[in-house]
């Protein structure tokens, strides 16, 4: 069995960014559970599939393949055959994927191989409900946060690097929505292990970030 590695948090607290680099320098193979779930928002909005209409999201999910590659390294989600890494980082997926990563039937579609993936693996996992749900005996568990001005500004600096449009208040309201949603949906919201370790990242830089997780992970490494 692989030694687990389980970040949670919101909307724009740095996950992703923190875990890529966190998992190259432990040498652990970085599992982007956030892409599994934009990949499934992709393939929703093609098809034009009514998330709250049950019978059509079941039918919607049996017709997808999802897969994960590695190219140099790097996580490549895969949807039925296509590489669709570059095509699901729009606010449109995002948005599609807060609300259908809810569905059970969606979580369960998923499930099974990410523990496959973390039972074989030295894995460094970031979700929503990874510590709590999908890897809840991970040896290191990280609750990352941020304040919600914190997480705007960054995403509203990032969408001005890209050329795309925005206001820090449309994106500071996005944001907030996204958390109510998902700290209060039925089926696993977004929160806190009970054994996780609290990181807030808001007057941190990301080498910090970075430097904090791998020294606990450290930590624990030596007591085991």
């Amino acid at each position: 069995m692989g030694m687990n590695i389980a970040i949670d948090g919101p909307a724009g607290a740095g996950k992703s960014t923190i875990a890529k680099m966190v998992a190259q320098r432990l040498h652990f193979i970085y599992v982007d559970t956030g892409a599994m779930y934009r990949t499934i928002a992709l393939s929703l909005l093609r098809s034009g599939t009514d998330c709250e209409d049950e019978r059509a999201l079941s039918e919607a999910l049996e017709q997808m393949d999802i897969r994960i590659g590695y190219e140099n390294g790097t996580q490549q989600m895969l949807l039925n055959g296509e590489n669709v890494t570059g095509l699901i980082r729009t606010e449109q997926v995002s948005q599609m994927a807060s609300i259908s990563s809810a569905k059970p039937i969606v979580r369960e579609k998923l499930m099974d191989l990410q523990r496959t993936l973390a039972r074989e693996n030295d894995v460094l996992m970031d979700g929503r409900d990874i510590g709590t749900r999908i890897l809840p005996d991970a040896q290191v568990k990280i609750f990352l946060t941020a304040s919600v001005q914190a997480r705007a500004q960054r995403r509203f600096k990032e969408m001005q690097e890209k050329g795309i449009p925005c206001t820090l208040e449309e994106i500071q309201s996005d944001i907030e929505e996204r958390d109510y949603r998902d700290m209060h949906r039925d089926t696993a919201p977004l929160v806190q292990a009970e054994d996780a370790v609290l990181v807030d990242t808001s007057d941190m830089t990301i080498d910090e970030v970075t430097q904090e997780i791998v020294r606990l992970v450290e930590q624990k490494r030596s007591g085991m």
